[in-house]
């Protein structure tokens, strides 16, 4: 067994995003933040960009969220996919459920499955669901079916059996044989062992698409960089490089899983139990509840592939910082999801864009200090924008600051919708919630937002733009297991369930130990998926003795009402294995006594149809204890706060911004 971890002196957590890559540094020297433009064809560039500029030597941990898989996925731009199950199951990829996201949508097309028709092998075998053979697997058949994939030659193979959540002998059996074609691959008894078949194997086609991208991403990074890396994955937690090479599909939200994880602990030191997470960044925006703990699903839909793995509730919205603003053919204006990304960026970047907009839209009505934005490392030129937001305002027939205000609205009404759907859409009211706002362009956007939702009070963390970084660099270790028992005895049900917890466990410390942690670093979160008999769809509640009350709550909460009486059904069992990697809250200070902010000058911002005065703030001015009231804009490396006439904010004890609607009408 290896020695067991010890805590790195330098650990460097990294965040690629669609238009900079972000670092934040924990050494002896504290805590250092930086940014650099990425570089989306090999987001490694940009990586090592960042550390020969931070002046890193290679002892250090670096802990990683990439978006390679997700790209890899949505751009269909993975590996070249062969796909073995059960013979006449060949087509399921295709044929997949009868449900439809737009049900009145006539014109609906399903994306095309990842694995092309002739890629597709079916092999005689059959286990029943109580994982009995039924046909075992013949040696002959498995021989012919490796020399068609050696001569076929795919990048990778995906190997799903249709009872093999419940026994997997078949697969491990093919995989004996098809290992000898030197191809990675994927199983979906390792991948995802749960029932339900056309989600189980795209789960593991998925896998096996980007498995191939991710393992030659990583495996430049390692070289060029060697230090001793962690990837984020999409459930709030870090796996190893080795693991993250094999299982890539664990990682295709790990980004904004950590801007979630991040979002987090900035609420609990402020105090802040309910959370409604906004991460706006250059491309995208990331939305997600927080109801005094993550939330995580094994539901989710990424490009329109069903993936079944435990992540973090996330709502992805195509609107960011960089989105575009364009008149359509109707004459309505529209922003994004289109933007323009790293390269060219905004036309505030000065780097040849000509497509105006969210960012150029806040230039426009001064609510971003070109001298003080990235620190004032970076230069803007404000001047450059006048022309192409006057020849929008033209077409739209008004003037240019009104025409710039306008793109704000567009853009604040399509994100205000997306927080509709994780909030009052699930039964959640949001004027019970603290809006916590990160991510470069979250905190310009964070009050009018939250006012159009009648949301009192907003956070803005320290480093708001680093966010989704300092997240990871406090992310754990964590792996997910699971496994299918649907059962329907109530008898002794809480002992039987813990045994085969016992079972889930032993495998889950072996695996713990493998990576060089102690038995007392380890602990475990039993939890169910049940339903009532006869129902198709689960609720997760943690393992108790009053499971049928718990789990009675959660169907009220969700639906709206309950069936007492009627027989429940445990359909899976999961175990989540954890060892703590981040580092200690920053520990609690007396509340300061308030004072006024410095005021670093005062400078006309648009709001609403006209000019007012307001107060520009640096925020590292801003010391504990500090107030100031809008309209404001507060500038510090990594991000820029609008603060609206109406509003106060307050810098609490941890440094954080606390902002507060005190009555105006929206």
């Amino acid at each position: 067994m290896r020695p067991p971890r010890t805590k790195q002196k330098v650990l460097v957590a990294v965040d690629t995003g669609g238009t900079f890559t972000d670092f934040f540094v924990i050494g002896p020297q504290g805590l250092r933040a930086h940014k650099v433009p990425s570089t989306p064809g090999d987001p490694s560039l940009a990586i090592r960009r960042g550390i020969k500029e931070l002046g890193l030597k290679r002892d250090f941990l670096l802990v990683h969220g990439t978006t390679v898989a997700t790209n890899a996925l949505l751009e269909k731009k993975g590996a070249r996919v062969a796909f073995v199950t059960t013979q006449g199951f060949e087509d399921l990829l295709q044929i997949g459920r009868q449900n439809r996201p737009h049900l009145y949508r006539l014109g609906a097309q399903r994306p095309p499955a990842l694995v092309e028709p002739s890629l597709r092998f079916g092999i005689r075998e059959r286990i029943d669901a109580k994982g009995r053979i039924l046909q075992g697997l013949d040696p002959k058949a498995c021989r012919a079916l490796l020399q068609r994939l050696k001569k076929i030659s795919p990048d990778s193979i995906a190997i799903g059996l249709l009872s093999s959540y419940r026994k997997d002998r078949h697969e491990r059996l093919l995989k004996r044989y098809l290992i000898k074609t030197g191809k990675p691959l994927s199983l979906s008894s390792e991948i995802c062992p749960e029932y339900r078949e056309y989600e189980r194997f795209s789960t593991t086609c998925v896998n096996a698409y980007v498995a191939p991208v991710m393992g030659r991403y990583l495996g430049r990074l390692k070289k060029n960089m060697a230090p001793k890396i962690r990837i984020m994955q999409s459930n709030g937690g870090s796996l190893s490089l080795k693991e993250a090479q094999g299982e890539a599909v664990r990682t295709l939200l790990s980004g904004p899983a950590g801007g979630a994880l991040g979002a987090l602990r900035a609420a609990r030191q402020a105090g802040a139990q309910r959370v409604l997470s906004l991460d706006i960044g250059g491309t995208s925006t990331d939305l997600s509840l927080i109801d005094e703990d993550l939330e995580l699903t094994s539901e989710a839909d990424v490009g329109g592939y069903p993936v079944k793995i435990p992540m973090i509730r996330i709502h992805t919205l195509g609107a960011g910082g960089g989105s575009i603003a364009k008149i359509d053919a109707g004459g309505a204006l529209r922003v994004g999801p289109d933007s323009a990304g790293a390269e060219p960026g905004p036309i505030a970047y000065g780097r040849g864009g000509e497509a105006l907009t969210v960012t150029d839209a806040h230039m426009a009505l001064h609510r971003i200090d070109p001298e003080h934005f990235l620190g004032g490392d970076m230069a803007l030129h404000a001047d450059r924008i006048a022309p192409f937001l006057a020849q929008m305002a033209s077409k739209m027939r008004m003037a240019p600051t009104s025409a710039a205000e306008g793109i704000l609205r567009v853009a604040n009404s399509n994100i205000e919708r997306g927080l509709r759907v994780i909030s009052l859409e699930r039964g959640y009211d949001p004027r019970q919630f603290t809006l916590v706002a990160f991510g470069g362009a979250g905190p310009l956007h964070a009050c009018e937002l939250a006012r159009l939702l009648e949301m009192r009070q907003v956070l803005i963390p320290r480093h708001p733009g680093l966010l989704s970084a300092y997240g990871m660099a406090h992310a754990d270790w964590v792996r997910d297991q699971v496994r299918t028992v649907l059962l329907t005895d109530e008898k002794n049900r809480f002992e039987h369930l813990s045994s085969q917890f016992l079972k889930l466990e032993k495998k889950a410390a072996a695996q713990a130990r493998r990576e060089g942690f102690l038995p007392g670093q380890v602990s475990f979160l039993r939890r169910v998926d049940l339903r009532y008999r006869g129902q198709s769809y689960e609720l997760t509640v943690d393992l108790q003795k009053n499971l049928r009350a718990l789990f009675e709550a959660a169907h009220q909460k969700r639906f709206g009402y309950r069936h007492e009486g009627r027989p429940l059904e445990i359909v899976n069992l999961r175990l989540q294995t954890r060892v703590p990697m981040g580092g200690e809250e920053s520990p609690r200070r007396q509340n300061p006594r308030p004072f006024e902010a410095l005021v670093r000058k005062e400078q006309r911002i648009f709001w609403r149809g006209k000019f007012q005065k307001g107060s520009f703030y640096v925020r590292e001015d801003l010391a504990p204890g500090a107030v100031f009231k809008g309209p404001a804009v507060i500038s510090e490396y990594s991000a820029t706060t609008f603060l609206p006439p109406g509003w106060v904010g307050r810098v609490d004890r941890n440094g954080h911004l606390c902002l507060h609607w005190k009555g105006l009408r929206p």
